[in-house]
């Protein structure tokens, strides 16, 4: 374990922003990578205590065959109801953030990357030294998510919408990674931030308290 808390910097940014882009290049720089969505489904595995919680909660229906969970049917059964919803997060969000710390401390490092999609929309940016925001254009955005998942413009829209707006996530931005341009720009801005984050690990000897 270090003998010092690693900087924890929350990535997050719009669907088809590029944050998986921009987290494989901090990687490739040797920065540790905790990628949240991951630690969601870890959480929920069988035999996790998370799963046997909301299977208590829910009823067995939301199990697939197999005893795994079954997210479509979940999400169908909180889609409608915002005590279900919160329900949910009441099971997950601990136990992510619980699986967080178990990671942080066997990775390490001088500062960590924890990719956090909906950081703002679950009002977690407490938790971060730092908040990084990948940020592109509206039109840029809309592009790449047709062309990624091949589904209609209208519901392409209605996905964007159903997520904070991008000037809601800039206004919480500690640094913002501009991504509106080719893949090959991306190695080049994450080398610079890389480097101001190193030097801010090595100023902050107190960190947040996570």
């Amino acid at each position: 374990m270090p003998a010092h808390k690693p900087l924890w910097i929350g990535l997050t940014g719009g669907i088809a922003s590029g944050k998986s882009a921009v987290a494989a290049a901090f990687a490739r720089l040797g920065v540790p990578i905790i990628d949240t969505d991951q630690l969601a489904r870890e959480v929920v595995a069988p035999g996790q205590p998370a799963l046997t919680a909301i299977v208590t909660r829910f009823g067995p229906a939301v199990l697939a065959r197999d005893g795994s969970l079954d997210r479509r049917r979940l999400r169908e059964r909180i889609f409608n109801s915002a005590e279900d919803k919160q329900a949910l997060e009441a099971i997950l969000h601990p136990a992510i953030r619980a699986a967080q710390h178990t990671r942080s401390a066997e990775l390490g490092g001088a500062y960590q990357l924890h990719v956090v999609p909906l950081l703002l929309e679950t009002a977690s940016q407490s938790l971060y030294d730092r908040i990084l925001v990948v940020d592109c254009t509206r039109q840029i955005q809309l592009a790449r998510l047709l062309q990624r998942d091949d589904i209609s413009q209208e519901l392409a829209e209605r996905m964007l919408d159903a997520q904070a707006s991008r000037e809601q996530r800039l206004s919480i931005a500690d640094d913002v990674l501009e991504n509106n341009g080719p893949a090959t720009e991306i190695a080049e801005k994450a080398a610079f931030l890389h480097a101001r984050y190193l030097q801010l690990a090595e100023l902050t000897p107190h960190r947040r308290q996570h």
